[in-house]
C-alpha cells in the first residue's frame, strides 16, 4: 500500500519588488581561494586495467551485458577511439567496436581504491568535497605544504595517488570550484591545469557558454538564439536582461560569465536526495512514452547512487513530473529502495492532475537522515554526460543489466545524466542543469 503525497507548483516567475542591480565596475570575489579538482580518469576501467595489466593496450569498457540491454559505465581511450562512450547501450558499443572487452562492475573494488584516494587528498586538507567515487573539490587555501603553493600540491598528489592506488588523475587549479572543474577537463588524461587569478578574466571570456556549469543543451540552444555563444557574448548582457530572459539562473549566468563563484568546497555534507530528470526536446504525449521514460530513469538513479557511493539509505521515492505549460507535479511514497514499477505508478497518478503533454521527468529517492552514507552532496552544476570523463561513472551497468524494465538499448544509448532535485528553482525557465532526451 502506498502512502501518496501530491503537490502541484505554479512555477511562474514573480518579478522582485525592486529589479536587479549591475555591481559595480571590477566588482570581484574579496578573497583569492586556491582550489583544486581532482577528478580520476575513465576510473572504474583504469582500476581493471590495474589489476591486469594485460588489459591495457586493448579495447575496454565497464558495464552490462549487450544481451541484457546493458549501458556502458566507463570505457578506456583505446574504446572511446571506435566511437564508444559511456551511457551507449553495450549492443551499439559492441557494433562499433567488435573486440571490446565488457567487464562486470565490482564496486566493492571501486569504493576500496576510491577511499584509499579520498584519504591521500585529506593529507593535504580537511576541506575536501567528495562528488562521486572518483572525483573531488580541495580547498588548500590554507595550507603550507608544498611551500603554500596549490600547483606543487595537485602534482604531489597526482604522483602518489599513481604510485599507491596505480589510477591516473588530472587536475584543475584556479581560485573557485566552477574554473577549477573546467580546468581539470583541459588536459585529459593524466593531465593538470592551473588558471591563476590573473588569467581569469581572458580564460572564462573565451569558454562556449555550453561549459557553464548548468547550462545543458536546451539552455545552450536558447542562449545560441540570442546569438550568445561565448562567455564574452554574455557578458554583454546585463543582469536585469539576464533575469528577465532566465529567471533565477540569469544571476548564475552573470557571475559565471564573468568567473565568479563563491560556493564554499563543504566537506563530508549529508545528501538529502539523489534524482535524475530528463527535459525532452519534444513533448511526451502518452502514458506509454512517459512509462519508457520513467524506467530509463530508474536505471540512471541506480547508477547516480551507486556512482556516489552512497548507503541506500532510502525512505521515500518520488516522480516528478514538468507539464508543457510548466506546471509541475511531485508524487511521492514511502520506500526503502528503488523500483520502476512503484515509479510508474506514481507516474501515472501524477499523470491524472493535468490533461497536458510532459516536456520534463525526473525520478528521485529522499535519504533517511539518521542512517545515510555522509558523503559528498551532489552539485547544483553537474555537467552532462557525455562531457569527457565526467561522464565515466555516469551509469552503473550493473544495475542497467539488471532492471527489468529497462528503456531498450537505442534509448539507452543516448541516456543522459541530469540534476538533482535541489535546481528545482529554476525550473521555470529552462535555467538548470537539466538534460534534454534526443
Amino acid at each position: 500500500m502506498f502512502l501518496y503525497s501530491i503537490g502541484t507548483v505554479n512555477p511562474t516567475i514573480i518579478p522582485p519588488a525592486d529589479p536587479p542591480r549591475e555591481p559595480p565596475p571590477g566588482d570581484a570575489p574579496p578573497r583569492v581561494r586556491k582550489i583544486i579538482h581532482c577528478d580520476c580518469d575513465c576510473f572504474y576501467a583504469s582500476v581493471e586495467m590495474r589489476d591486469d595489466p594485460s588489459l591495457r593496450n586493448r579495447p575496454l569498457a565497464v558495464g552490462g551485458r549487450p544481451d541484457q540491454r546493458g549501458v556502458i559505465a566507463t570505457c578506456n581511450y583505446e574504446a572511446r577511439r571506435y566511437g564508444v562512450h559511456s551511457a551507449m547501450s553495450s549492443a551499439l558499443a559492441m557494433r562499433k567496436c567488435p573486440d571490446l572487452l565488457i567487464l562486470p562492475s565490482a564496486m566493492d573494488k571501486y569504493r576500496a581504491a576510491s577511499r584509499q584516494i579520498m584519504a591521500i587528498y585529506r593529507d593535504y586538507t580537511h576541506d575536501v568535497e567528495p562528488l562521486s567515487l572518483d572525483e573531488a573539490y580541495l580547498d588548500v587555501s590554507g595550507s603550507e605544504l608544498c611551500q603554500g603553493s596549490a600547483t606543487l600540491i595537485a602534482r604531489e598528489i597526482r604522483q602518489r595517488v599513481y604510485d599507491t592506488v596505480g589510477v591516473t588523475v588530472s587536475a584543475g587549479v584556479a581560485p573557485n570550484k566552477f574554473i577549477a572543474k573546467i580546468a581539470s577537463d583541459w588536459n585529459k588524461p593524466d593531465g593538470l591545469f592551473v588558471v591563476r587569478p590573473h588569467e581569469v578574466d581572458a580564460f572564462v571570456a573565451a569558454l562556449p557558454v555550453r561549459k557553464l556549469h548548468g547550462v545543458g543543451k536546451v539552455t545552450a540552444a536558447r542562449l545560441e538564439r540570442l546569438g550568445i555563444q561565448t562567455c564574452a557574448q554574455l557578458r554583454d548582457w546585463s543582469l536585469i536582461d539576464l533575469h528577465r530572459d532566465f529567471g533565477a539562473f540569469g544571476r548564475r549566468l552573470y557571475q559565471l560569465a564573468r568567473g565568479i563563484d563563491e560556493r564554499p568546497v563543504q566537506a563530508d555534507q549529508e545528501r538529502k536526495s539523489v534524482s535524475v530528470e530528463t527535459t525532452y526536446v519534444t513533448d511526451l504525449t502518452t502514458l506509454e512514452q512517459c512509462a519508457d521514460e520513467i524506467r530509463r530513469l530508474v536505471v540512471q538513479l541506480d547508477a547516480r547512487i551507486a556512482r556516489a557511493g552512497a548507503a541506500r539509505a532510502i525512505r521515500k521515492l518520488y516522480v516528478k513530473i514538468r507539464f508543457a505549460d510548466f506546471q509541475r507535479t511531485t508524487v511521492e511514497c514511502v520506500a526503502d529502495a528503488t523500483n520502476a514499477r512503484t515509479a510508474v505508478t506514481l507516474l501515472a497518478k501524477g499523470l491524472q492532475r493535468r490533461a497536458q503533454a510532459v516536456r520534463l521527468l525526473g525520478v528521485g529517492v529522499r535519504i533517511d537522515e539518521d542512517t545515510a552514507e555522509r558523503h559528498g552532496q551532489f552539485s547544483l552544476f553537474d555537467d552532462e554526460v557525455d562531457r569527457a570523463d565526467d561522464a565515466g561513472n555516469a551509469t552503473n551497468a550493473t544495475n542497467a543489466a539488471n532492471a527489468a524494465n529497462a528503456a531498450n538499448a537505442a534509448n539507452a544509448a543516448n541516456a543522459t545524466n541530469a540534476t538533482n532535485d535541489a535546481n528545482d528553482a529554476n525550473d521555470a525557465n529552462d535555467a538548470n542543469d537539466e538534460t534534454p532526451a534526443p
